[in-house]
């Protein structure tokens, strides 16, 4: 009986030093997966600054301006002014119609009247 519980526990020695030795791997594998998602969201990052400064490089006010008169014959693009903008009262809106309420509607809890 002691010989039978001997190779229980070596067996299950050996079974638990193999199950660690599986579970160290895939953790360096997900620590090396891990390390690989960082760099590239560093590079993603870096990627996303250059197309920001670029974006805001294109958008330079003095730049849009010259592409408007370099491009006036098709585009017909004219600069804002004050005068083109409105105030709020001068907006039509249309009336709002409600109409009569000339039926009655019953509201009533079911659960109450029973």
């Amino acid at each position: 009986m002691r010989s039978l519980l001997f190779v229980m526990t070596a067996l299950s020695v050996i079974a638990m030093a193999f199950w660690a030795y599986r579970e160290n791997y895939a953790t360096q594998q997900a620590l090396g997966n891990v390390e690989d998602l960082r760099s590239e969201i560093g590079a993603a990052r870096d990627r996303l600054s250059i197309l920001r400064a670029e974006w805001a490089y294109l958008n330079r006010p003095d730049r849009l301006l010259d592409l408007a008169d370099l491009n006036f014959d098709r585009l017909q693009l004219l600069p804002l002014q004050a005068d083109q903008f409105g105030i709020v009262e001068q907006i039509a809106y249309p009336p709002v119609n409600l109409g009569s309420i000339d039926e009655v509607v019953e509201v009533s809890n079911q659960e109450a009247s029973q």
